[in-house]
Parts: structure tokens; C-alpha cells; sequence
């Protein structure tokens, strides 16, 4: 057992303000007592019942490409252990945001030869056997902190020792050094407030990788 602080994370690897949002969190790590636990999320499952909702060009991303990424990561976790998904999601968020190749096929395979796993798993682009198991670990997030909410999605201890979510941080840079751990130090400050659920402002910039 670890005496590390653990902190769950989900995430879908389509997000930009999830891979920002993860390597924050990666930062922590090195200043902070904490252990990152990794799991699985989809903005296609989050969104599949409002489809006819959401902006046109968000629609199309969901639809042609938000599914087969996340079917190749809760593959991977199945066939290789939990204790693949950090390398992996970290090799996926290189080459679809730092890199710019978006997420395409040929993006997730360099991400799972970078992430030494074997390139077979493509073979759950299109469908899976373990969509039971993407959508469980999906519920297991969107129950933690509800549904009016997107990628990412963190569980921290709050005041009585009981795990509470949130979505976010939404940053951007993604913080590092003692910037990253004040960040952390609030979020558990804000986590320590029983009744605390939201602050919330306007964003005015887009998502930045200049630092990564």
C-alpha cells in the first residue's frame, strides 16, 4: 500500500483541456505526496444523448472521431493492466495536441508504439467487446461528480477523508514547479469545505502547449 495521497483521474484523450489539466497533476507529483490513479472517461458516451444539442462541428467530432481512441485505451487496460494508462494517455496527448496530429488512427498507433504496447489493439477502433467496461469507468467518474460537467474529472480527499470530485482544473498553461503546487494546494483547500461546489469564470484563451 502507498502512504501517497491518491488522486483519480479521468480522462478522454480527445480533450485539450484534459491533457493540460493531466500534466498539471503530473507536475504535483514531483512536489507534492501524491499518486495518480488513471482511468477512462468518453466525451462520445457523455454527450450520446444530446447529440441534437450541440454544435454542429462538436457533433462531428463526437461522432466520427471521440469513439475509436477511447476503445483502444479501455483495451488496452483489459489486455495490459491499469498500469499502462498513464504512458499511454501520455503518449496519446503528445501526438494529438504538442504535435498537432488530432486523433486519428495513424496518431493512436504511434502513440501505442511510443507507449510499448502492441499495435493489435487498433483492432478495437471500430468496436470493442469492452464497451461494458468504457462505460462503467465513465459511470464510476460521472457518478462522482454528476452529469453538467466534461473531461477532466478529479477525485481528491475532502473533509472527512471521503473522496470529493470535480471537473477541472481548467487551466491553461498547464502550471509547473511551486506554481503547480499552490494550484494543488487550493484545490484541496476548496475539497476541504463540505458545502463547496463551483467557481467558475469566462474563458478568454485557448488551449496552450507552449510549455509541454
Amino acid at each position: 500500500m502507498s502512504d501517497k495521497t491518491p488522486v483519480d483521474f479521468w480522462f478522454d484523450p480527445l480533450c485539450p483541456w484534459a491533457w493540460m489539466t493531466s500534466r498539471w497533476v503530473l507536475e504535483v507529483e514531483k512536489v507534492r505526496d501524491i499518486e495518480v490513479r488513471w482511468h477512462v472517461m468518453s466525451l462520445a458516451v457523455l454527450n450520446e444523448d444530446k447529440l441534437d444539442q450541440l454544435p454542429e462541428e462538436y457533433r462531428d467530432l463526437l461522432e466520427t472521431k471521440a469513439w475509436g481512441p477511447v476503445r483502444v485505451v479501455i483495451a488496452a487496460q483489459e489486455e495490459h493492466g491499469a498500469e499502462v494508462l498513464g504512458d499511454l494517455y501520455t503518449a496519446l496527448g503528445t501526438r494529438f495536441h504538442n504535435q498537432g496530429e488530432g486523433p486519428t488512427k495513424e496518431a493512436v498507433a504511434g502513440a501505442l508504439k511510443d507507449a510499448g504496447l502492441p499495435e493489435s489493439l487498433l483492432d478495437h477502433w471500430d468496436a470493442t467487446p469492452y464497451e461494458p467496461q468504457l462505460r462503467a469507468s465513465h459511470k464510476e467518474g460521472i457518478d462522482k461528480v454528476g452529469q453538467e460537467v466534461g473531461t477532466p474529472v478529479i477525485a481528491v480527499p475532502g473533509a472527512d477523508g471521503e473522496q470529493l470530485a470535480f471537473f477541472g482544473p481548467v487551466v491553461t498553461p498547464a502550471p509547473q514547479g511551486e506554481e503547480a503546487a499552490r494550484l494543488w494546494d487550493g484545490t484541496l483547500a476548496v475539497a476541504s469545505v463540505p458545502g463547496f461546489y463551483e467557481i467558475k469564470r469566462t474563458r478568454t484563451k485557448g488551449p496552450d502547449f507552449s510549455n509541454l
